[in-house]
């Protein structure tokens, strides 16, 4: 897991980030979260961890300001379960949950992306199933056509006999009256 950035809170209530050599506001801490960063925030006066203090202020201010995503019903929930004997069991149920739904996430926005770099590789796949299966039948139609299974002597096609009483194209054809009048 990688190494959390470590954000001083100072008796002025204000935040400072050491590895970026600036002050930062919730907002920015919200956007490092959001962005995949791990932060730890301490006092930095005590050196006590503040970490969990200053999320759920991040995220108060997001249900508040923002798009809430917990429920009335939810948080009333959660508040029932402070204290009871399950609290423990509630505390991994929804920390494995919201697992499962980021690695779901991942995956779905992996398959996008792939699906964004090569937009018309399915429709390359399908030709391509299309071509050898179109390259099977003709061979199959020819070998029916061929009953002695040889492979024809030249690449160009052999010209079928005349029809009954039809002259060879060597010869040429009878003139007929109407046409040697013209």
């Amino acid at each position: 897991m990688p190494q959390a950035r470590v954000i001083r809170k100072y008796a002025n209530r204000r935040l400072y980030d050491a590895t970026a050599s600036r002050h930062v506001t919730l907002e920015d801490i919200r956007r490092l979260i959001a962005s995949g960063e791990r932060v730890q925030v301490v006092d930095d006066r005590s050196g006590e961890d503040l970490t969990r203090a200053v999320l759920l202020q991040i995220i108060s201010e997001q249900e508040q300001f923002g798009s809430p995503v917990l429920s009335v019903q939810l948080l009333e929930g959660i508040i029932r379960f402070y204290g009871n004997p399950v609290q423990d069991m509630l505390s991994r149920y929804l920390e494995q949950s919201l697992g499962t739904v980021m690695q779901q996430q991942r995956t779905v926005q992996a398959q996008m992306a792939k699906a964004m770099e090569a937009p018309l590789a399915p429709l390359a796949e399908l030709t391509r199933q299309n071509m050898e299966m179109w390259s099977r039948m003709q061979a199959s139609v020819l070998a029916a056509l061929n009953p002695n299974g040889a492979a024809p002597k030249s690449a160009a096609p052999e010209e079928p006999p005349p029809p009954d009483g039809a002259p060879p194209e060597s010869e040429p054809a009878p003139e007929t009256p109407a046409a040697s009048r013209e």
